[in-house]
């Protein structure tokens, strides 16, 4: 079963999860620190708006992680970027520990989340994985989850090295958790560097695919950057720059509060 569970693999037959789907699922994409601002921003306004984006099973990946972990914990954005956004390196720093101990600071030493999952991949099969917050602590996840190869130093969680799940997939969209209504937010996708952002979502639209496959019936929507949004990072480097997060963030806030009264009465659809 810990393998089920730990590969996002649909629940065996029989399962209460298999005949009644949890009402909201939501997956986050990577994307640095810009990533972060870009994720909670949408959730953040979805939140304000009285949909129940906080207590959704979540998916996350790299910034995603950070993501999902805020929104379960009922963390805001403003409320913890200070403790975070000089920790996260603009070069490398390959030291042991260095992102735990950041994230022990912002999610506490011991916290455990079941409603939380993050993608990783796993050293030395560079093996896709999801790893989930009932058997491991949120604060590993997310160090995890954000150990940009070349960055940062892989992650340790019972004696298995971990790095980012952005190195096989932004968002792992196709493992998302069950549910009537799924929210993918993609960073990464659009019209953030060109090309290098369709992709991304090409690949993201094909995992929707299959989860949909899995799923059938359910609503997708797919939320990425706006022009204006996008305009804010020009190179890789600006991923990582606390300034244009907080800028990202603001932009996004206001992004998600537009589509929020649109979500809450539409099917399916991609802003």
């Amino acid at each position: 079963m810990r393998t089920r569970r730990r590969h996002g693999l649909p629940p065996p037959a029989g399962a209460a999860l298999a005949t009644r789907p949890i009402e909201l699922a939501t997956v986050f994409g990577g994307g640095g620190v810009f990533g972060i601002a870009f994720n909670l921003g949408i959730a953040e306004a979805f939140v304000d708006a009285g949909l129940d984006v906080g207590n959704a099973a979540s998916l996350g990946t790299s910034a995603g992680a950070w993501a999902a972990a805020h929104l379960a914990l009922g963390m805001r954005f403003e409320s913890s970027f200070d403790a975070f956004r000089h920790a996260i390196p603009r070069r490398p720093d390959l030291r042991s520990g260095r992102m735990a101990a950041t994230c022990r600071d912002v999610f506490g030493a011991d916290t455990l989340c079941p409603s939380v999952r993050v993608g990783v991949v796993a050293l030395p099969t560079l093996r896709r994985e999801i790893l989930s917050g009932g058997d491991h602590r949120v604060a590993d996840l997310v160090a995890a989850s954000s150990a940009v190869p070349g960055m940062l130093a892989p992650h340790r969680i019972d004696g298995v090295r971990y790095l980012d799940g952005g190195l096989r997939s932004m968002a792992s969209a196709d493992l998302g958790d069950r549910a009537a209504r799924l929210l993918v937010v993609l960073p990464m996708s659009g019209p953030m560097f060109g090309p290098a952002g369709r992709l991304i979502e090409r690949r993201t639209i094909r995992e929707i695919e299959v989860w949909r496959r899995r799923h059938r019936g359910a609503e997708v929507t797919v939320v990425r950057p706006t022009a204006d949004i996008a305009a804010l990072v020009r190179r890789p480097d600006h991923l990582f720059d606390p300034d244009r997060a907080r800028q990202c963030h603001e932009l996004a806030y206001g992004q998600g509060a537009e589509l929020a009264t649109t979500w809450a009465a539409a099917t399916t659809f991609a802003a």
